[in-house]
């Protein structure tokens, strides 16, 4: 049983950070729903509930999320205590389901349509949303001492542009489309990948390993993607249960996230 029925949560994007947070937030409790693109450019699918979309229902680690094809659908999901994913790019199904909490999980470093005035209570993940503008809040989403901090009265911190390190890799890790055209995965996520292997191709185009490690995300089979764009990402950890949970980071943004939601049911219910 939900412990918290009546407070609906919709989250705006479902991608990795953002399954990290839907997916703290329906283990505390909260009925949850995703709203996400026709054709999401998410890269570490196996965590990332906007997979849904393209496989009709995506589980991690015990929590499963399935595509709704209406408002009916979403609605019956959220009774059942699953995860609806709607594809919903402008988030109208606001309207309809009449959120207490949004959250703008998009990540895309600025804000593209939410409004403080969306729900009751409305937060973003990381820079490009101004708390009391644009939010109430926002999650810190820069590794580093204040990763996951809730600020109330400050943005995030800006977008460096450079990757957070892993294994002592930072943007060597990251794969990136050489061209304009349509991904052709020739490996998959979880396997062990050597450096210089083919790891995928762009209309013909390879795509190689930086070095050996593990593939941890590349985007959907037959994707049209344009030149510079973030396709994969590989992880010289190796190890390969790390693509199959949520990230450190995901967990700890999600905790932030949880923690807000808390904090203004606890004013607002006195």
């Amino acid at each position: 049983m939900y412990l918290f029925p009546e407070i609906l949560i919709i989250v705006k994007g479902g991608g990795d950070l953002g399954t990290g947070v839907a997916w703290r937030l329906h283990k505390a409790g909260f009925p949850v729903a995703i709203t996400e693109l026709a054709q999401p450019l998410v890269v570490r699918r196996t965590v990332a509930f906007a997979s849904a979309v393209y496989d009709g229902e995506c589980a991690v680690e015990g929590v499963t999320a399935w595509r709704a094809e209406s408002i009916h659908d979403a609605r019956t999901l959220i009774d059942d205590e699953m995860i609806p994913v709607l594809v919903d790019p402008q988030c109208n199904a606001r309207a309809e389901l009449q959120p207490t909490i949004l959250i703008d999980a998009i990540m895309a470093k600025k804000n593209t349509g939410t409004h403080i005035t969306d729900a009751p209570f409305v937060m973003a993940l990381g820079p490009g949303l101004a708390p009391q503008r644009d939010c109430h809040c926002v999650v810190e989403t820069q590794r580093g001492h204040n990763l996951g901090r809730v600020w109330w009265h400050r943005a995030a911190e800006e977008n460096t542009g450079v990757p957070g390190e892993i294994g002592g890799k930072s943007a060597e890790r990251v794969l990136r489309a050489p061209s304009d055209g349509t991904v052709t995965a020739k490996k998959r996520i979880g396997d062990v990948v050597t450096q210089n292997q083919v790891l995928a191709q762009v209309d013909g185009v390879d795509v190689r390993a930086p070095f050996d490690g593990v593939l941890r995300g590349l985007v959907h089979d037959g994707l049209f993607v344009t030149r510079g764009l973030k396709i994969g990402d590989v992880d010289p950890r190796a190890q390969r249960e790390h693509c199959f949970t949520v990230s450190d980071k995901a967990l700890a943004i999600g905790g932030g996230a949880l923690e807000a939601a808390l904090e203004w049911l606890k004013i607002h219910r006195g």
